[in-house]
């Protein structure tokens, strides 16, 4: 404010010293100068020539250069450019500035078209949807318990909407995920910005967004009738079921999976009408890294598909859920991996047998528990010598590739809901992944097998559990979603933990 008050020569900046030496004379001129700045040369100074006078202030700009400067600036910063004078607010009128931002800040092209056609101004679309609702844009996780989620609040069209992002149907983890719209915010009626609730299937109906604090905020229906079916509860569910899950309570014929999806829809269903979400971001990315971190699809046995943020730190990295189950829930660090500690694969032959795997893991496991400092100590190797690295261990730096592909199979004897999985892989590592009882009782970091397999896939063998969790990297295009610095993103994780533990 009180440097445009300046270029424009306006208010107590009047009295300026740099002014004063511009348009007036200075101390140490002489007097014969005089004439010379009464002739109307005397702002362009005794050698200047003759010509058009120079602009002094924003003021004497032509027009279409402070629509081009005011174009460039950020939207939050033009209310307050608008308070300095009267010629400032009525060229931010200008349609010209307000398209600019819409484009500039929210990707927004073709469809300012529709909306001309639509008679709707873009400086309405901005000041009065797109920057109050900005603080909503971007990845968030619900408040629902253990089952947590995924939200992704997106400029779509001419609307805000909040999609729920869903795993496939168990267990196709390279189906691309389902998108489900929760609410949608636009300015159809009386020129304002409208909430409308999406859930149910009657429609659109009326919402509520509320901002709780910062980084967190709520929605609220204010019609639950459209949520209720006319066949009652039992016809709810089974909608529910064939979305979730893509089959019928018929289909599933284990008895233990049928008790688990039955608690999520009771317990799920009670959050039809109000839901609180949290602000979560996408892992930032090192050169050192071991693949590409982000968000995977993952089999996690009768629970079905989930949700997983893979994140590097360090000699570490880390798969964190974003949605979970009674067991293990959202929030939690289902995996955790040693990248100083790669295991070498046997044979095909060998790799057949769960025996030879569990005493390749569980020798490594044994050596991490006593600490780093057994690195350095001889140990006996799964070929019985002294002088080699410890039960298939390779001194390798963290995120280094594999020279080529070697042979990967499955171990008999463990289970996969995927019978189609990768036969080769780059690079396998020792780590552990959290097992616990109903409600997240007696939790506990198990041995296991992390397996690379290419950029997008991995695979991680639980020991204990007998079983195998293939992962397939999320494709989908997420934007206002990256972390403003790994400080913030790494106290993200710390928060998510708390949420549900």
């Amino acid at each position: 404010m009180a440097v445009c008050a300046r270029l424009c020569g306006a208010g107590q900046s009047r009295r300026c010293r740099r002014r004063q030496r511009v348009v007036g004379k200075t101390k140490d001129e002489p007097d014969g100068g005089s004439s010379r700045h009464s002739s109307g040369a005397g702002v362009l100074g005794s050698g200047a020539s003759a010509g058009p006078p120079h602009p002094q202030s924003l003021l004497d700009l032509p027009p279409e250069l402070l629509v081009e400067i005011f174009s460039s600036l950020p939207g939050a910063a033009l209310p307050n450019l608008a308070l300095v004078c009267k010629k400032f607010r009525q060229i931010l009128n200008t349609e010209t500035i307000w398209r600019r931002r819409c484009t500039e800040e929210f990707g927004m092209r073709d469809d300012l078209r529709k909306m001309e056609i639509l008679g709707m101004s873009s400086r309405d679309l901005y000041v009065k949807l797109l920057h109050p609702y900005r603080h909503i844009l971007g990845l968030w996780q619900p408040d629902i318990g253990p089952y947590g989620g995924l939200l992704n609040v997106v400029v779509d069209g001419l609307f805000i909407i909040g999609w729920m992002y869903l795993p496939p149907h168990d267990p196709r983890v390279e189906d691309p995920m389902r998108r489900r719209p929760l609410f949608r915010i636009h300015m159809w009626e009386k020129n304002k910005a409208t909430v409308e609730c999406m859930y149910g299937h009657k429609g659109p109906h009326k919402g509520d967004i509320q901002t709780v604090k910062k980084d967190e905020f709520s929605t609220k229906c204010n019609q639950t009738d459209h949520h209720r079916m006319p066949g009652g509860r039992q016809e709810e569910f089974r909608t529910w079921l064939e979305e979730e899950w893509g089959r019928t309570l018929e289909d599933i014929f284990h008895e233990h999976m049928q008790e688990l999806i039955l608690m999520k829809f009771i317990y799920t269903s009670q959050y039809d009408n109000c839901l609180t979400y949290r602000r979560i971001y996408l892992p930032p990315c090192l050169p050192s890294d071991l693949l590409q971190p982000g968000l995977f699809k993952g089999t996690y046995g009768s629970h079905g598909l989930e949700i997983i943020m893979l994140s590097f730190h360090g000699s570490k990295a880390k798969a964190t859920k974003l949605t979970g189950d009674p067991n293990v829930p959202a929030g939690q660090l289902t995996l955790e991996i040693d990248l100083n500690r790669p295991v070498r694969l046997p044979d095909l032959e060998h790799q057949r047998s769960i025996e030879e795997l569990s005493r390749l893991v569980l020798g490594v496991h044994e050596e991490a528990q006593r600490g780093p400092q057994s690195r350095d100590a001889p140990s006996e190797t799964a070929e019985g010598s002294d002088s080699a690295p410890p039960a298939g261990a390779e001194d390798v730096e963290p995120g280094a590739a594999a020279s080529e592909a070697q042979p990967f199979v499955l171990p008999l004897g463990v289970m996969a809901r995927n019978e189609v999985y990768p036969r080769t892989c780059k690079m396998c590592f020792y780590g552990t992944g959290l097992i616990a009882g109903h409600g997240f009782t007696s939790p506990e970091r198990t041995p296991g097998l992390f397996v690379l397999f290419d950029e997008d896939h991995f695979g991680f063998i639980w020991l204990e559990l007998k079983s195998f969790s293939l992962y397939s990297r999320l494709t989908d295009q997420l934007s206002h979603a990256q972390a403003p610095t790994l400080e913030r993103f790494e106290a993200m994780l710390r928060n998510m933990q708390s949420w549900t533990s």
